[in-house]
Formats: C-alpha cells, sequence, structure tokens
C-alpha cells in the first residue's frame, strides 16, 4: 500500500504551498477523495480544511472557467 504522501514527507499541507494543493483537486477544481490521492485520514481532514481557506483567501478558483458559449 502506498504511503501517505504528507507522513512521507514528514509535512503538514498549508494554504501557503499553492502549488502542492493543486495536486489534490481536478481540473474542474473539486476536492479529491482519499482513494485517488493515497493520503491519510488525518492529513486528508487538514488538507480539505486547507484548501478552502486557500480558496477563501482567493490563492485557488472555487471553479474553473468554463467560457461563454
Amino acid at each position: 500500500m502506498n504511503k501517505c504522501f504528507f507522513c512521507q514527507f514528514k509535512a503538514v499541507p498549508s494554504f501557503k504551498e499553492v502549488d502542492n494543493l493543486q495536486k489534490f483537486i481536478t481540473p474542474r477544481k473539486k476536492i479529491l477523495n482519499r482513494e485517488k490521492t493515497n493520503v491519510c485520514a488525518k492529513h486528508q481532514r487538514i488538507l480539505t480544511k486547507e484548501l478552502k481557506y486557500a480558496r477563501y483567501l482567493a490563492l485557488l478558483p472555487y471553479v474553473s472557467y468554463q467560457g461563454l458559449r
């Protein structure tokens, strides 16, 4: 079984590391689940809160821009 990304590097998810957080969202800017990210439950909870806080601070978008048709 793969080890958690954050446990492996002894790190904690942070809203300041936007490039790191973008690995855990889809192209449509939805948060990926634990099965797809291979993150442990503890870090997934922290990751979700940090992603939402980064969105609140406008560091990450809530949705992807699809354009007008």
